[in-house]
């Protein structure tokens, strides 16, 4: 988490917008800049900063984490154990970096000034290496890494910057950017890890790195939700399709188009299933009733000849009385 950078001007919100505010912003602007319908020269840079944005904002311990962070960078503070070594800009771009076991496991939530005590000694006793055990095997370590649906569902290569920490000639720990490779697997799922064995915390006399472990999240999509292995999508539908039944056409994950058929006397709310289009599972398809506008003389007169034709339909007769005889509450 960089408190450097303003998320709130990203998503275009004041700082003391709601939840609702920030969802709507995001849904906005990933509408317009997400890779596969955009047509911006740096969409693809404006999505990734958006999609950050909205990881952090959107969440409400992150939110609170972020602007606590922030305020302490207005007042001057640094960010290193007792004000000590700070790390440099841009440290955990692209990583949420975590204790020993992880998120998931009970671990705590990122804290860079416990990370880098832990990394460097600091503490009463000084600076330093010191406080770690001569001839010491490499903690392991644990982040996130942030890949696009599009990549969870294909698989394969991907390239990423990550800011380590070496052991100098001296002893001395230093920061340092190392490029690494990572195969990601194809469906993988949010929650999974990543292996890199060897990248985690430098070794101490000789004895081997600890290793890395990547926990993967996936980016919010415009289209698709991430619910376990099944990916779901809201469908709207005409009030005409949802009644007579229709075959229509809807995007599929990864790309391309395809046939779904809609059953007659579809409800609002109900799921069509696309087998073996999710993560290792599903695509489900959650019906939505999309009623057009009475805005010209030709669909008013539809509109009140379908209202005479089902004249003796009552929406409401569920609610407890029919709402035709029902007295009618004032809203004044």
């Amino acid at each position: 988490m960089d408190a450097s950078k303003n998320h709130y001007d990203t998503l275009g919100v004041a700082p003391d917008a709601t939840a609702d505010q920030i969802r709507k912003a995001y849904r906005r602007l990933a509408r317009k800049y997400h890779p596969d319908v955009s047509k911006e020269a740096d969409a693809q840079t404006r999505m990734r900063e958006i999609n950050e944005a909205h990881e952090v904002l959107g969440d409400a311990a992150r939110r609170a984490e972020y602007d606590a962070m922030a305020e302490r960078l207005r007042r001057g503070a640094t960010m290193g154990p007792g004000n000590g070594f700070a790390p440099p800009p841009g440290w955990e771009d692209g990583f949420s970096f975590f204790r020993s076991g992880g998120p998931g496991a009970g671990a705590e939530a990122p804290d860079l000034g416990a990370f880098f005590s832990d990394l460097f000694g600091a503490g009463p006793a000084g600076g330093g290496a010191g406080r770690r055990a001569r001839g010491a095997t490499g903690e392991d370590r644990h982040a996130a890494i942030e890949v696009p649906l599009e990549f969870a569902l294909a698989g394969g290569e991907r390239e990423i910057q990550l800011r380590a920490v070496e052991i100098d000639a001296g002893g001395r720990p230093r920061p340092v950017t190392r490029t690494l490779q990572v195969r990601v697997p194809r469906g993988v799922r949010p929650g999974q890890q990543i292996r890199l064995a060897g990248q985690g915390m430098p070794g101490i006399g000789g004895e081997p790195a600890g290793d890395l472990y990547l926990e993967v999240r996936i980016a919010p999509h415009p289209l698709y939700r991430v619910e376990g292995r099944d990916l779901v999508m809201d469908l709207p539908v005409t009030p005409a399709e949802a009644a007579l039944g229709a075959e229509v056409e809807v995007p599929l994950p990864g790309g391309g188009t395809g046939q779904v058929k809609v059953p007659a006397a579809a409800r609002a709310g109900m799921k069509l299933r696309l087998k073996g289009r999710g993560l290792g599972g599903d695509l489900y398809l959650v019906l939505s009733i999309a009623v057009a506008p009475a805005d010209s003389a030709a669909a008013r007169a539809a509109y009140e000849q379908l209202a005479r034709a089902t004249a003796g339909f009552d929406p409401r007769r569920d609610l407890g009385a029919s709402s035709r005889t029902a007295n009618t509450a004032s809203t004044a």
